[in-house]
């Protein structure tokens, strides 16, 4: 071991990976790995999945066991880190400690956007990004209660998928036009509203929540106009914010998130960035974006060690994402961020999978594939490498990657 130290800020899935691919990349000299949630790093995908349906326990949402951390010789400390003095080399933890670093990787995630407005702080309104949220969920979780969930985006629909199969009255209030309005085409929202209404779920649309009322605890939430609806358990599910407050006040380039370049590298040479913290340009869609992805935050993860370790990798991959609900399982390729045609395969009114195919000038962006994992595969592959897509032929077939002849 030499002197030196990587101290990894957030001990969130980029963070996690990040800590264990310097060890991969050949880093000598130590390795501290700072969280705050006194739980090993975890996956926080299934936790409104399978973790909240009852059907996998903590331990098989580990990224790694406590076992690797040790062999990897990564220590573990429990705490916030409250300042960077980045003139020092040095964080301030919440504890009072110090810690001087040679270099120094932000991974700190974002927190959940909460609803500014009358009765929000009442017991019974909870909110989904951490196991211990899950665990008090589940907890009021008792079949035949009324839970009401606020926000129509993926983690209400795959909140409202698992409690509705524990047994609970499930109603999900989206305040725009349709569910999934912000990141989906109009053929995928209508497909998941049938889904959800059909699995017993109430979906009710342009339903702007003015305040929360009960005594004691929460026991209606008023809707704008005046009515109220019965609810037993509120969950709030708005989206969430970039932990920038910490780099912004280290006096590191902030916007809608942490500032990074292809190699992960913030406005400081010593100090890299991965994960939903941070924005990155991409040429692909000539856009800065904030990702909110566990491949993205692996990828920035990756390259933000190999980064450290003075060797030159770039950020390249094509974002992707994934959403579980009920036996579906959506796959999406790519952002269909200024789209202009939709090509629909398969027929989403009736049946269970399809595939919607997203252009701009002619040229695929994106695709979102449900139980058509073959079309997925096809769709980045397409995207990666610029291959011309006929729609005739996504029109023609119901399994598109075999009409392409791609396995």
């Amino acid at each position: 071991m030499t002197s030196e130290r990587a101290v990894v800020v957030g001990a969130s899935h980029a963070g996690a990976q990040l800590a264990g691919n310097l060890r991969r990349e050949g880093w000598n000299g130590e390795v501290m790995l700072i969280g705050d949630e006194g739980k090993l790093p975890y996956h926080r995908p299934p936790l409104s999945k399978a973790y909240l349906a009852g059907k996998s326990g903590l331990d098989e949402l580990l990224i790694r066991g406590a076992d690797f951390y040790a062999k990897q010789n990564i220590q573990l400390v429990d705490a916030t880190v409250a300042s960077i003095d980045r003139t020092a080399g040095r964080v301030c933890l919440n504890t009072g400690d110090t810690v001087d670093y040679t270099k120094l990787a932000l991974c700190v995630g974002a927190r959940v956007r909460r609803l500014p407005i009358p009765g929000a702080d009442l017991p019974g309104i909870h909110y989904l990004r951490t196991a211990t949220d899950v665990e008090s969920i589940r907890a009021a979780a008792v079949p035949g209660r009324q839970v009401v969930i606020v926000g129509g985006g993926y983690i209400g629909l795959e909140t409202a998928a698992s409690l509705s199969s524990l047994g609970m009255q499930v109603t999900v209030l989206e305040a725009t036009d349709r569910v999934l309005e912000r990141v989906t085409a109009p053929e995928v929202s209508a497909f998941f509203t049938r889904i959800h209404r059909e699995g017993g779920v109430e979906i009710r649309t342009q339903a702007l929540v003015e305040a929360f009322s009960g005594d004691g605890v929460v026991q209606e939430v008023v809707l704008a106009g005046g009515e109220s609806l019965p609810a037993d358990v509120v969950i709030v599910g708005v989206g969430v914010v970039p932990n920038t407050e910490l780099a912004s006040a280290a006096g590191l380039s902030v916007d809608n998130g942490i500032v990074i370049d292809d190699q992960a590298c913030t406005s400081d040479r010593d100090i890299v960035a991965a994960g939903d913290c941070t924005s990155h340009t991409m040429a692909r869609y000539g856009l800065r974006i904030r990702l909110e992805s566990v491949p993205s935050a692996g990828e920035q993860a990756k390259i933000a060690a190999a980064t450290i370790c003075g060797k030159h990798s770039s950020i390249a991959a094509l974002p992707w994402f994934w959403s579980d609900q009920y036996d579906l399982k959506l796959q999406i390729a790519g952002l269909n961020t200024g789209y202009d045609e939709v090509v629909v395969s398969g027929d989403p009114s009736q049946h269970r999978e399809f595939s919607c195919f997203y252009f701009r000038a002619g040229e695929l962006i994106a695709a979102d594939c449900v139980n058509r994992p073959r079309d997925f595969m096809f769709a980045k592959r397409a995207i990666m490498k610029g291959i011309p897509v006929d729609r005739a032929e996504l029109l023609a077939v119901s399994d598109v990657s075999s009409a392409l002849g791609t396995e």
